[in-house]
């Protein structure tokens, strides 16, 4: 089942829970129905693909969970543990057992806006979180079931800031680098494209599906590319036979069903995807991010995994991405029924991996 786990945005609740017992596990209480505020996230300044970003840095090993990667992280200096990379979300987050064997403190409760539900989690106290060579420090939060996680926890946009993020999906490595030391010399087999961001996350507005501009959110923590109802209705307004049902689980446990169909083109700057399975639904995420009323993709690692590389930068607000090779075929499996998808550029020869 496709585990579905960006935009963790959290919108701070009135009420307050009294601090754990300083020698006893938190007392966390399990998700519950949101109540129906509007969401606060202020929009940031625009972002690019860019052909000058470069990520140096230090290596950090990575391992595959099923197409995420996670990495390795330190809690209060305590670890190391696996955490799944996640650019849709603006927060990082622990799970339960690490929350209740570090004895974390509770903190105040928010609202979490995840794929599947919005709902009122609970939060503990971290003092110190640590990915590679960064540190963020003071932090409160979500604690959430490492089973609905896919992992021991999620590093977000909060941890992510001010890197520059290079995922490599052919040697499972990740490099972190942080974002205010100028960038390595830039390699001539990447493209790079300037992106808007929205409360941190990257969004692609270089992106077209034959005719029809959209927004694209990058999304290394969803295992599944997922287009909102505006998009549907503009790519397949007849056709609807051509669906199939699966079913999407959230980091809070609810699943829910998706519509699932072969897009016969999916562009970004100068590389093209040729049938590209693309599940349906109007997520919280979309609304979240004020794309609900125009054609939007959240762009996962089912499609990101197809490249050699991607490099994020969230403090510049660029993506670059490097291919394997051009005019190369990919099996896409998040569909019941395995999609051969082609991968070509527009973009000449140096775009093009070895």
């Amino acid at each position: 089942m496709p585990r579905c786990v960006p935009a963790l945005a959290l919108a701070l609740t009135c009420s307050a829970l009294a601090s754990a017992v300083a020698a006893e596990p938190p007392r966390i209480s399990r998700p519950r129905p949101a109540p129906a505020i509007p969401p606060n996230v202020p929009p940031l300044p625009p972002a690019v693909i860019d052909n000058q970003l470069a990520v140096g840095g230090e290596d950090v090993r990575a391992r595959k969970v099923e197409t995420r990667l996670s990495v390795d992280v330190e809690v209060n200096g305590r670890g190391p543990y696996k955490f799944i990379v996640d650019s849709g979300a603006d927060t990082s987050a622990v799970g339960l057992r690490i929350a209740r064997a570090l004895q974390l403190p509770l903190a105040t409760p928010a609202i979490l806006n995840g794929m599947t539900s919005r709902e009122l989690v609970d939060r503990v106290k971290v003092d110190a979180l640590t990915l590679g060579p960064s540190t963020i420090r003071n932090l409160e939060l979500p604690a959430l079931r490492e089973e609905d996680v896919g992992g021991d926890g999620l590093i977000g946009i909060d941890a992510l800031v001010q890197q520059r993020l290079m995922m490599d999906f052919e040697k499972r490595l990740i490099k972190v680098e942080d974002a205010r030391k100028p960038p390595r010399t830039f390699s001539p087999d990447e493209i790079v494209i300037t992106a808007k961001r929205r409360h941190g996350q990257l969004i692609l507005t270089e992106v077209r599906s034959g005719r029809i501009s959209l927004d694209a959110v990058i999304d290394t923590g969803a295992e599944i590319s997922i287009g909102n109802v505006a998009l549907r209705d503009k790519l397949l307004r007849r056709g609807r036979d051509r669906f199939w049902t699966v079913d999407a689980i959230g980091v809070t446990g609810v699943t829910m069903k998706l519509q699932l169909a072969s897009v016969g083109e999916l562009q970004l700057g100068p590389v093209t995807l040729r049938d590209v399975p693309i599940a349906f639904a109007d997520v919280p995420p979309f609304a979240l991010f004020g794309l609900s009323d125009q054609p939007a993709l959240l762009l996962g690692t089912d499609v990101l995994e197809t490249f050699r590389r991607v490099s994020l930068d969230f403090r510049a607000r660029k993506v670059r991405f490097q291919l394997r090779r051009c005019d190369a075929g990919v099996v896409i499996s998040t569909s019941p029924m395995s999609r051969f998808t082609r991968v070509t550029s527009t973009g000449g020869p140096d775009v093009c991996g070895r």
